[in-house]
């Protein structure tokens, strides 16, 4: 019997078609695999069936019935549930309350039934007995636990919402492999008693493990579907990334390392830490070096380590031929070392403040300035500002006035006032639009050109192979596969990830 099932189903966020075509149809008693590159869509997809993004067009039907799906309580209404990728936990609330966020057991309609609250985060709690850890009880509060911890926590919210139809998106990423075994038990038992469950992993073991069919997502489309059980990870890896998959980058679209210029820029010796291990790399000044790989394999937490805002247990980092111990990022910053997010409103925006105060801390920091005098301050700033080709009407303009991709053009041109020598880029044209991104990059072979090293992480894998000279591709923390000149393809970007994990 089918649980659901998707036809045509499409959404658009203005002029960027996040999915054109989505098919899928989940039996019951059945996991069904989503599987698509960064960015294909997959992820929309199930937002969709969840009821956080309203479909543009096609038709949704559950238990064979067509339904419209308007929001997050229609979608619980017709017996959804969800696991989110980015955890939607209260923090500050215990680990009892969280897993009842959905739906709080009250009495006299008014007080929350603190019995029924105990008895039912017991219940899930209960199932993944001696795979939680130390320090995890019912009264914890969340904001206190390791991440695997308020991962299992996200798991039981989803579970208790013991909903005919679940969608798990990448639940496993951050559980150790006693906590996932632990999991599939419990996904197989859901199977056996004829719930429809959609999952998304990019761990090829986890999916022939748990998997029964496999649905794939190529640039916004549903390519096809498989038994998993009659076809191979090779396969499956092709139809992702399509017919050109096998063909190299085009090398005119990289920047060549430039002659002349000589020596390194950035040494990583074996460098171990929260979320990734025994990472070693050169950048050579003038060199794009890539971060590749599925997201939060270690990536940001590298360039984070680098530039001193991450730990590090062990290992050496040399900026040109001194090591540098990557205490705190105002050392970092004064030996030279930039650091740009895709998540500015974490790392990059100083809220309410104009966008003259959001160009020049940088400048202050590594000139040791103490007094602000607009007029030299407008002459520094003009040039970075127009290197990006930044619109803005004033820069005495609050900052919150630019569009999202101005406001990055904004935080990238705070460190060409003064011209660093590493440039440590981590997704940073996260969220800006295509215009945006085209000026991010010319900027970027530019400063390559003129001899600066650069590291660039990006969840998409054109951008890393129409601008890296070489790819590192991460997988668990640690570099899994180096690509460079013809093996810089998109097929063996996905092989060196998916077939590693």
């Amino acid at each position: 019997m089918s649980k659901l099932k998707l036809s045509g189903v499409s959404k658009a966020y203005g002029a960027t078609l996040a999915l054109r075509r989505g098919d899928l149809e989940l039996m019951a008693g059945e996991v069904h695999v989503l599987m698509g590159s960064n960015g294909s869509g997959k992820s929309t997809l199930c937002k969709i069936i969840a009821g956080s993004v309203r479909p543009d067009g096609g038709k949704i039907f559950v238990d064979d019935q067509p339904v419209t799906i308007s929001g997050p309580r229609s979608a619980r209404s017709h017996g959804i549930g969800i696991f989110y990728q980015e955890l939607s936990l209260a923090a500050r609330r215990s680990v009892e309350e969280n897993i009842s966020l959905g739906k709080l057991p009250v009495k006299s309609r008014v007080f929350i039934d603190r019995s029924e609250l105990r008895q039912r985060a017991a219940r899930y709690i209960g199932l993944f007995d001696g795979v939680c850890g130390e320090g995890f009880s019912a009264d914890t509060l969340v904001g206190n636990l390791r991440p695997d911890q308020r991962q299992l926590v996200e798991i039981m919210k989803a579970l208790a919402s013991e909903a005919p139809l679940l969608i798990f998106d990448e639940p496993t990423s951050a559980l150790d492999r006693a906590q996932v075994e632990r999991f599939f038990e419990i996904l197989r038992d859901l199977k056996r008693r004829g719930r429809g469950i959609i999952f998304i992993s990019h761990r090829m073991d986890e999916i022939k493990a748990i998997g029964d069919r496999v649905t794939i997502i190529r640039d916004g489309e549903t390519i096809t579907t498989l038994n998993l059980g009659e076809t191979d990870p090779a396969t499956v890896i092709r139809l992702m990334v399509g017919g050109a998959g096998d063909m190299p980058a085009s090398q005119s679209s990289v920047p060549a390392v430039v002659e002349g210029e000589g020596g390194t820029a950035l040494t990583v010796r074996d460098l171990s830490g929260r979320g990734f291990r025994n990472v070693s790399f050169e950048v050579g000044r003038g060199e794009i070096l890539g971060f590749g790989g599925l997201h939060g394999q270690g990536q940001s937490a590298v360039l984070r380590a680098i530039f001193g805002a991450g730990s590090i247990a062990s290992g050496e980092i040399l900026i040109g031929d001194s090591r540098f111990d990557a205490s705190n990022p105002r050392d970092a910053i004064r030996r030279g070392c930039a650091y740009v997010s895709g998540d500015r409103s974490r790392d990059g925006v100083i809220s309410g403040r104009p966008i003259i105060e959001n160009v020049t801390p940088i400048h202050y920091l590594r000139d040791r300035l103490m007094i602000a005098r607009p007029g030299k301050l407008r002459a520094k700033v003009a040039p970075a500002l127009d290197s990006m080709h930044t619109k803005f009407a004033s820069l005495f303009h609050p900052m919150g006035s630019l569009s999202g991709g101005n406001q990055q053009k904004v935080i990238i041109a705070r460190w060409l006032i003064d011209r660093p020598d590493v440039l440590l880029l981590d997704d940073p044209t996260k969220g800006i639009d295509l215009s945006a991104k085209a000026d991010l990059f010319a900027l970027i072979r530019r400063l390559a050109a003129e001899g600066l090293g650069i590291v660039l992480y990006s969840s998409e894998d054109a951008e890393l192979l129409g601008n890296a000279n070489r790819i590192l591709v991460f997988n668990g923390g640690s570099v899994s596969r180096e690509l460079t000149g013809a093996d810089r393809t998109r097929y063996n970007l996905y092989q060196a990830a998916y077939e590693a994990a």
